[in-house]
């Protein structure tokens, strides 16, 4: 048996639902991501990597080609954050990364380019059925995911609140789609982004002090 075909197994059974190793160890890696991005470690981002990668066994296992793309690009943009944290563009005092609120420019342009996203995608999936049997719930996660890791990515507490906006939405959408692990971590998800939300807000304000922001990489 491959190592592919072994992701695809059902690794237990609980209260009716059946659970795939794909989706509880790629899910358990994406927990231990959002910890690390709470604690602002750069290493964040290739748990956030090798979430996705595994994930994406997972979601082809059950049809959703939306899911599979949504990983694809939890991938690629991985890619990208890890390059913006490794190249200490924002370092706080303690030499970690320092942390903000975004401007209202900022704040505009991650909700325009959410909803202009959200309706592009929900289109796209309802125009080819096959992408996704549930293409508005599946493109607002699929968007919003991005906004999510774009926001971690400079740094900005507004990350966040999109992830909490994503888990209201991807926690029913989980469970509907059989993957009930899935769903349950969606829950853990929660109480982190929570924890996670206090946690940047706080620092916010110690981060804005002289002498905190270095720029290294550009934007």
């Amino acid at each position: 048996m491959s190592a592919l075909d072994w992701l695809s197994e059902e690794a237990f059974a609980a209260f009716g639902q059946h659970v795939i190793w794909s989706d509880m160890i790629g899910n358990c890696i994406g927990l231990a991501a959002l910890a690390l991005g709470w604690r602002r470690s750069v290493w964040t981002w290739p748990a956030q990597l090798l979430s996705g990668v595994v994930l994406i066994t997972a979601y082809a296992s059950a049809h959703l080609s939306g899911g599979v793309g949504k990983q694809l690009l939890v991938v690629t943009v991985a890619l990208w954050g890890w390059r913006q944290w490794a190249g200490g563009r924002r370092q706080a005092q303690d030499g970690s990364i320092a942390v903000r609120f975004a401007t209202w420019r900022e704040r505009a342009l991650l909700l325009g380019g959410t909803a202009v996203g959200t309706l592009a995608v929900g289109s796209l999936f309802t125009a080819v059925p096959e992408l996704s049997w549930n293409p508005w719930p599946d493109a607002y996660i699929f968007i919003g995911t991005l906004a999510a890791m774009v926001a971690q990515a400079r740094g900005l507490v507004e990350f966040w609140f999109a992830w909490l906006l994503v888990d209201v939405v991807g926690v029913p959408l989980a469970f509907d789609s059989g993957l009930a692990f899935s769903g349950l971590v969606y829950v853990v998800y929660l109480v982190l982004v929570l924890w996670g939300m206090r946690d940047w807000w706080l620092r916010s304000r110690t981060s804005a002090t002289p002498a905190t922001v270095t720029e290294g990489v550009a934007a």
